[in-house]
């Protein structure tokens, strides 16, 4: 008998269902010498302190360095203690049960550094030597996962692949928790927490926010010139920036009594455009933050539901490429999208015969090639899901044309000794760009026709104006924005040396980055502000103890990248990598002790319920200490966190301030007042004419 091990039930029953293995039993299909099963995720981890002994946060046993480390079965959070989780448990007894029956075991977790380290940790923790194979595919369809198991790999392939993947593993939990209970201890109230890639992502948040509020705006002048020749209304722009109004004024006065202005140069140049590359998992996320307002979990969600039924490739890749072989297979891919009337038009424009070869590149394909479309036509799709299908559908037709070709006119201007610009584009051939007819990209300036121009033409000037100006402060992220910024995180480093080595090294990994940014949103880290993304007060508490210390350093987190990529390819020790994360981590952990995070000066209330005891107040909840009086309030209602000024008047005068902006589950905003019972319980109570999100309820 062979055991068949996928990461997920849908996984395990397509693979199943082509083995022939159809006879269901708990947790596991059977058939034709096949047994099925399946992992549910991570069933194993890391143990916790406290499985070595060490309760609570204790000063004196940090730093915690695990020799060796344990592995235990996952963990669930249960009145404030975190237990076996009872599902994870079963499914792992079914697992050891199913591996003294087997001969031999094919890995079909997700082909990537965490499928492979998920069976890698069951496969150590039920001290398993049973030979394996790996199934490694990019595809749920059909013809893909027959391949895949015509063509298994030997399990000892991926050994690099585990050892990366434990690296990151061990080197995430001495950093994060060792930091973690050094700041808790350090700030003496309240938990908090601290990651090897977690801080150095708050840090470019509270950097550039504190960045964007510091900046001081400064206004300037430029002046705005209209003119018309054949018929063609166009506009030059002043080089100089005036500070002062009043010269730029003195200026356009001069400008306009002299009329005319002369075109001193003129330069035409031809520009090709090349095409997109295919997305890959962190430029899909940005690309649907910028034109869906997705969040990058959200995307990521979304895709791999696409994955999942077979409608995309996998979706947690670092490449825009695909392999030569796979070549072969685009035509039969775009033939599908003829078929179906949203692509017919696009399709329409592409060039059969002609087909653009720059996503064809064996070197940059990593574990898994750029996201493509299937040959499965998707059905019954919800909203969210067609418009990412879409972008990736669009994305691959748009990688395969040809070149966008446009001709760029600079042209410089003459009035009296003041200096003016403007450019012209006119398209030639639209190549890529006429796939959605998206002629400019949005970030860019807008770009004008213009007449035939050449040195020594004069112009009237219809028109004049001083514009009046601001300096931009550097802008807040967006959720795109800060993937980027993690993606390209080698680009910050000042050392011209440095920058260089780490070229192309972000911090995280395409698959890792949007659960980054949640744990900050779920910490109370960082808030979602219109479509920014903004700190906390906690936020840039912890960011102020930490900014100047080495856990928020991007550019080690990006050489820790680099080097757990350098394991992946066999080219770099893993032991060595941990010794060095087992002596950072007694580094920060000192730092941090050594420090001591800002207390807010909360004043003395009294609990409103037994009125014997002052209230401790969290950054979470409110709550009274004394024993046998359970009163609690929780700060954050409907999205909304409760000031300190408003605790005081729930407690003392039984009614908040109005508070504004609070959503109900449905997503709708609403504003109301917080009130409390004399038994101590709250509840809403609107004002009139406001939505009511339920009916009046406690909470």
């Amino acid at each position: 008998m062979k055991l068949v091990i996928a990461e997920k039930p849908s996984v395990a029953r397509e693979i199943a269902l082509l083995l022939g293995a159809e006879e269901k039993k708990d947790g596991y299909l059977v058939g034709k010498d096949y047994l099925v099963t399946w992992a549910l995720g991570h069933l194993v981890g890391l143990a916790m302190p406290e499985e070595y002994g060490i309760v609570g946060f204790q000063k004196e046993s940090l730093p915690i360095l695990p020799n060796p480390f344990n592995l235990t079965i996952r963990k669930v959070r249960k009145n404030n203690a975190y237990v076996t989780d009872p599902g994870a448990a079963k499914q792992l007894k079914i697992i050891g049960n199913l591996i003294g029956k087997c001969q031999s075991i094919i890995v079909a977790t997700d082909a990537g550094r965490e499928g492979e380290l998920i069976f890698r940790y069951i496969y150590e923790y039920l001290k398993c030597d049973k030979p394996f194979e790996r199934l490694w595919i990019s595809s749920l369809t059909e013809k893909a996962i027959r391949q895949g198991l015509e063509n298994l790999k030997p399990g000892d392939e991926f050994d690099s692949l585990h050892l990366a993947a434990v690296g990151r593993s061990r080197a995430d939990w001495l950093v994060g928790i060792n930091a973690s209970q050094a700041l808790t201890i350090s700030a003496s109230r309240g938990v908090y927490s601290l990651g090897r890639v977690q801080t150095p992502t708050l840090a470019l948040i509270c950097k550039r926010y504190m960045e964007n509020k510091g900046f001081k705006i400064q206004k300037y002048w430029q002046i705005e010139l209209e003119h018309k020749k054949e018929f063609v209304d166009f506009k030059s722009l002043s080089v100089t920036k005036w500070n002062d109004k009043q010269i730029a004024e003195d200026a356009l006065k001069a400008i306009i009594r002299h009329g005319i202005v002369t075109v001193s140069n003129a330069e035409s140049k031809n520009v090709s455009e090349q095409p997109p590359l295919l997305f890959d998992l962190t430029g899909l996320q940005k690309e649907a933050n910028k034109k869906l307002g997705f969040s990058a979990e959200d995307t990521l969600n979304i895709a791999q539901s696409l994955y999942e039924n077979k409608f995309i490739t996998y979706p947690r890749t670092g490449s825009k490429y695909i392999p030569e072989d796979m070549w072969a297979e685009i035509p039969n891919l775009i033939r599908t999208l003829d078929g179906t009337e949203r692509f017919k038009d696009a399709v329409s424009k592409i060039r059969w015969g002609r087909f653009n070869k720059r996503i064809v590149n064996d070197v940059k394909v990593t574990d898994h090639h750029g996201l493509l479309v299937t040959d499965r036509i998707p059905s019954a799709l919800s909203a969210k899901e067609n418009a990412i299908y879409e972008m990736i559908a669009f994305r691959l037709l748009e990688s395969i044309s040809q070149t966008c070709n446009k001709l760029i006119r600079d042209i410089n201007l003459k009035a009296l000794h003041y200096e003016f610009t403007l450019k012209g584009c006119k398209v030639l051939e639209p190549g890529w760009r006429a796939i959605r007819g998206n002629f400019s990209d949005e970030d860019s300036e807008p770009v004008q026709e213009l007449p035939e121009l050449k040195v020594g033409d004069e112009l009237k000037i219809k028109e004049a104006v001083a514009l009046e100006k601001k300096t931009k402060p550097p802008v807040l992220y967006t959720e795109a924005g800060l993937l980027a910024a993690m993606e390209t995180a080698g680009k910050q480093i000042e050392d011209a040396e440095g920058r260089k080595a780490l070229q192309g090294i972000g911090i995280g990994t395409p698959a890792t980055r949007a659960a980054i940014i949640e744990t900050l949103f779920k910490r109370d880290y960082i808030k979602r502000e219109n479509k920014t993304v903004i700190p906390t007060l906690k936020g840039l508490q912890v960011y102020d103890l930490v900014k100047d210390k080495k856990i928020a350093d991007v550019a080690m987190t990006a050489e820790w990248e680099q080097t757990l990529q350098k394991v992946e390819n066999k080219e770099s020790d893993v032991a060595f990598f941990l010794k060095q994360m087992e002596d950072y981590a007694g580094e920060i952990t000192k730092e941090i002790l050594s420090s001591s995070i800002t207390n807010d000066d909360h004043p003395p209330i009294d609990c409103p319920k037994c009125k014997n005891h002052k209230l401790v107040i969290r950054d979470r909840l409110v709550k009274c200490p004394g024993d046998g009086c359970n009163w609690t309030q929780f700060r954050n209602i409907c999205g909304v966190q409760l000031a300190i000024t408003d605790i005081q008047l729930l407690v003392t005068k039984r009614k908040t301030s109005l508070i504004k902006g609070m959503k109900s589950k449905a997503g709708k905003k609403f504003d109301a007042y917080i009130v409390l019972n004399a038994e101590g319980a709250s509840s809403f109570e609107f004002p009139k004419d406001n939505f009511k999100p339920d009916k009046k309820k406690r909470h």
